[in-house]
């Protein structure tokens, strides 16, 4: 679909600093060392101490040093640490995205592989869950990955709206998800088992604790095993993050066949 609207500058006046640096929009420092310091190479340096050390070990002269440079330099390129931080929120939504003819022409699978590669960046990239949402996203990298979640469902009989909601029920998930598999890495890389984390050595202790006439319905999940991870050969779940995933997916789905079914019975 080809955009005919004329281009009206003066609407990007309005956007976060962050955006423009993010689109190019603001015109590179004449002062300083140049071809020496560049906006990526800033936030390449950035993202890189962060996923070390985490966002608290962050700090604009602490970047300064690993570039070899003053913090006024980098002021030069970036006004703000907030601006930094956009700047490194859309840099890790670079990711490979499949191509058109590559995809799976079953919309279910393209979803699932693009909520998978959300929880991945959450995952690689423990920071970026500590930033909280200020607003819509704006920067080129995270617009390209919610065009290819778009992309999924292009054929479906979904208005552009329908389509959003959507999204943001899937993002949701993925980063609900990503959070909670991200503080699990934490945990078993402070010393922790995954075994410690799903709570399966403490379920003798829980039955104990928790008497059925004061948690009538969470006291058979308990005796079950199901709370605890335990009893696995019982579970006819299987993966948690996938079964939650997959139930998502039924619904819209059944979304889908019901809009079907209302608008032939409109004929």
């Amino acid at each position: 679909m080809q955009d005919n609207r004329p281009e009206d500058k003066d609407v990007l006046k309005d956007l976060p600093n962050g955006a423009k640096l993010s689109w190019g929009l603001n015109k590179p420092p004449t002062r300083g060392p140049k071809g020496e310091l560049s906006i990526p190479k800033i936030v390449e340096a950035a993202i890189a101490i962060a996923d070390k050390d985490g966002l608290a070990a962050l700090s604009m002269s602490r970047l300064a040093g690993s570039l070899g440079f003053t913090t006024m330099s980098l002021y030069r390129y970036v006004s703000s640490k907030d601006d930094l931080l956009y700047l490194m929120l859309d840099a890790v939504c670079h990711i490979p995205i499949p191509d058109v003819e590559d995809e799976s022409p079953d919309w279910r699978e393209n979803l699932r592989a693009y909520v998978r590669a959300c929880i991945q960046v959450f995952r690689d990239h423990p920071w970026y869950i500590d930033i909280p949402i200020m607003g819509i996203p704006l920067a080129p990298y995270n617009l390209k990955v919610i065009d290819w979640a778009l992309r999924s469902m292009r054929h479906l009989p979904l208005n552009q709206f329908e389509k959003m909601s959507f999204i943001l029920l899937l993002s949701s998930y993925s980063r609900s998800g990503g959070m909670l598999l991200r503080d699990m890495d934490r945990a078993i890389e402070a010393g922790s088992t995954p075994e410690k984390f799903s709570g399966v050595n403490y379920g003798e202790a829980l039955q104990q604790l928790v008497k059925p006439e004061q948690y009538p319905d969470l006291y058979p999940v308990i005796a079950s095993g199901a709370y605890t991870g335990e009893n696995e050969q019982d579970n006819n779940v299987g993966d948690d993050f996938e079964f939650g995933l997959e139930r998502i997916l039924d619904s819209i789905e059944h979304y889908l066949v019901s809009k079907k079914l209302i608008q032939s019975d409109s004929k």
